[in-house]
C-alpha cells in the first residue's frame, strides 16, 4: 500500500541560526514520504539564504517567502499549499526525533477517531535540557491550559474544516486556541510515550513574550468572544483570570443568580 505524504511546515522569522538543525533532524525522520515547507515570514537575518540553500540540496524542501505577516499567517500559508494528508507544524529552532513521524501517521492512519497525536517533549537550550511535564489531555483541562504543543499531527482535511490558525489573535497563544476549535466538538487525542519534540529556549522565545498580565487579560476576552459555548460546557460559564478557579466561580455566580 502507498504510504501518506506528510508535510512538515516550518514559519521562519530570524530563526537562521538554529534552521539547518531543524531540517536536519526533520530529514532524518524514519518516515517517507515526507515534504518540508519553508515558510519565511520577513526574516531580516539570513533565513531566506539559508533556506534556498537547503532546498538545493534536498528535492523534499520547498522554500515560500512572504512579508513579515505573523506565525499563524505563515503556519497557514505553508499547510494550504502543503500537498500531504498528514500536517505537522515545526517552529524553526526546534527538533524532533527520528520515529516521530512514522509512530504519529500509523497512530492516525489506524484510528479514525483520533484527530491530534503529539509526544513526550523536552526544552532544551546551550545549558541542557529538561522534560517539559503536560498535563494529560481532557476537554476540560483544554478550556484551562494547553498541553498541546503545536507541533502535534494532524489531518490537512481537519486543520481546513477549522479554517486554520487565527491570525488575528495577535497576543500569543495562537496554539492553544487552535486546538480548541480542532477538538471541542469531539476526537480523540493520542500521546505518544516518547521523546519525540523538542522545545528551544532561546531569549526571544515567544512564550516569554507574550506572558505579560496584559497579554494574559487578552487572550482570555478573545477565548471567551469565539468560544464561549466551549466555555459553558467545560467551564460553566466563562474563562477567567485565574484559569483554574473558573468553574468554581462560575458556578458560585451562577448558584446567586449573578451569571
Amino acid at each position: 500500500m502507498e504510504k501518506a505524504l506528510v508535510s512538515i511546515v516550518i514559519p521562519c522569522y530570524n530563526q537562521g541560526k538554529y534552521l539547518e538543525e531543524t531540517v536536519q533532524s526533520v530529514l532524518a525522520s524514519t518516515y517517507k514520504p515526507l515534504e518540508i515547507i519553508i515558510v519565511n515570514d520577513g526574516s531580516k537575518d539570513e533565513s531566506l539564504t539559508i533556506a534556498q540553500r537547503l532546498a538545493e540540496k534536498h528535492s523534499e524542501i520547498k522554500v515560500m517567502d512572504l512579508e513579515n505577516g505573523g506565525v499563524a499567517k505563515a503556519r497557514n500559508t505553508g499547510i494550504r499549499a502543503a500537498k500531504g494528508t498528514y500536517i505537522l507544524p515545526l517552529d524553526g529552532d526546534d527538533l524532533i526525533s527520528p520515529e516521530y513521524l512514522e509512530k504519529g501517521v500509523e497512530t492516525l492512519r489506524c484510528n479514525s477517531n483520533v484527530k491530534v497525536v503529539y509526544c513526550q517533549a523536552v526544552k532544551f537550550n546551550e545549558s541542557g535540557q529538561k522534560p517539559w511535564n503536560l498535563k494529560p489531555f481532557s476537554r476540560n483541562q483544554l478550556a484551562r491550559d494547553n498541553m498541546i504543543f503545536v507541533a502535534a499531527l494532524f489531518r490537512k482535511s481537519d486543520f481546513l474544516d477549522i479554517g486554520g490558525f487565527s491570525e488575528d489573535m495577535s497576543m500569543g497563544r495562537e496554539d492553544w486556541e487552535f486546538w480548541i476549535k480542532m477538538l471541542k466538538n469531539g476526537g480523540d487525542v493520542i500521546q505518544l510515550p516518547f521523546i519525540g519534540f523538542y522545545y528551544r529556549l532561546t531569549p526571544t522565545s515567544k512564550r516569554k513574550k507574550t506572558g505579560t498580565n496584559q497579554k494574559k487579560r487578552e487572550r482570555i476576552a478573545y477565548l471567551n468572544a469565539h468560544h464561549m459555548p466551549f466555555f459553558e460546557q467545560e467551564l460553566n460559564g466563562p474563562l477567567r483570570f485565574q484559569r483554574t478557579w473558573s468553574k468554581p466561580y462560575n458556578t458560585l455566580l451562577k448558584w446567586l443568580g449573578k451569571l
